[in-house]
């Protein structure tokens, strides 16, 4: 016999405001309340799916007083009931809405935790609200019971994987090869040892890395061979870590790239490097960043952080010198690479170094190294 479904207790509230993952503010009997599906200013009715001492976190199950900022989502696996695909959390919120309380949490996060304030804050830059997202870790999982393999994002607080056959988020070739994903794993003899797939897409290619945790038959390289073809994709295989991927046709695989179109520097990533989400704000991101630091030739800068040279190569474009400081040594190696790419190895300097442990001494070292 079937257990009986708890009851869940349910409270009304009033929204003061979003917290950083997108879920309702509110406060009741000295606790704060995270509501997920609720908007600042809106009254809900919420039910408690998890209470402490103090705090609750719950749903919302109906909404009283209605934000004007929201909109319908445009999912139809959006949602905040279990199942849902947590892929996304603001979707019902309006997309510059979005953005300004993505702004609004991240001066409440400097205060609260810095205790410090922007003299200037500049304005937000927008993307389009759909289809953005080039980079994304998808789970696989098959489940026995409805004969297939489920391909997509977790659900909602939860371990299992949402039955998604379309992303408005990802890129339409992306969503729509989530089926034949599905259909193309389950006919796999590992399809029990392979637990992700990780993606980035530029305009030029899109790779899928399969994260295998033992090795294929020939039958299981014949049939991705073919997917491959029919698709247009290129795979990865990911044994172990992800220093450890490597593509499955070495002499065919298409470099994936970063474009800055305005000083034509091109960016080399394998499919695991860190790069934006969303690459068309990177590149208004780094364009921004050149016109505020209003550099001329004779301009000489550090980029801490330099990663693959996102930044540091664009820079090199407008400066005399540019000192790129990163804490691998791999990511060092492959950016030294680009700048010689792109022309701009006599501009550039790499050095790898923990910037975490950073001194007065390594200020004077570095002031030194560029000539000041």
């Amino acid at each position: 016999m079937a257990r009986a479904k708890k009851e869940r207790a349910k409270y009304v509230a009033v929204i003061e405001s979003l917290d950083q993952e997108g879920r309702g503010v509110a406060r009741r009997d000295g606790k704060v309340v995270f509501i997920e599906g609720a908007l600042p200013g809106e009254k809900v009715e919420y039910e408690v799916y998890r209470s402490k001492p103090s705090f609750e976190l719950g749903l919302t199950t109906e909404i009283y007083k209605e934000s004007p900022l929201r909109v319908l989502p445009k999912c139809p696996h959006f949602g905040v009931k279990d199942g849902s695909c947590g892929g996304c959390a603001m979707q019902h919120l309006e997309a510059h809405a979005q953005v300004a309380m993505k702004q609004k949490v991240l001066m409440d996060a400097l205060w609260h935790i810095g205790r410090v304030r922007p003299e200037q804050v500049l304005a937000p830059i927008y993307g389009s609200a759909w289809r953005y997202r080039h980079r994304a870790r998808l789970s696989v999982r098959e489940v026995a019971k409805k004969g297939t393999v489920l391909v997509g994002f977790h659900e909602k607080r939860s371990s299992f994987i949402a039955d998604m056959k379309s992303c408005e988020i990802l890129p339409k070739r992306v969503s729509d090869l989530l089926v034949p994903l599905r259909e193309l794993i389950n006919s796999l003899s590992l399809r029990k040892k392979l637990p992700q797939i990780e993606l980035a897409v530029t305009d030029e290619a899109l790779a899928l890395v399969l994260r295998v945790l033992e090795k294929l038959t020939a039958d299981d390289e014949a049939k991705l061979r073919q997917f491959q073809k029919d698709y247009g994709v290129d795979f990865w295989y990911q044994p172990k870590g992800p220093d450890s991927i490597y593509p499955m046709n070495p002499e065919n695989a298409t470099r994936l790239k970063l474009h800055h179109r305005e000083t034509g520097v091109e960016v080399v990533f394998r499919p695991t490097d860190f790069t934006q989400v969303n690459h068309r704000l990177n590149e208004v991101m780094v364009t921004r960043a050149l016109r505020l630091l209003h550099l001329e030739p004779s301009s000489k800068v550090i980029d801490f952080f330099c990663g693959l040279g996102n930044f540091t190569l664009p820079l090199a474009t407008r400066s005399a010198k540019v000192l790129g400081i990163e804490g691998s040594t791999e990511l060092v190696d492959r950016a030294r690479a680009g700048a010689k790419d792109n022309n701009l190895a006599d501009k550039t300097e790499f050095e790898a170094r923990n910037l975490f442990d950073w001194t007065l001494d390594d200020w004077d070292a570095v002031w030194n190294k560029l000539g000041g």
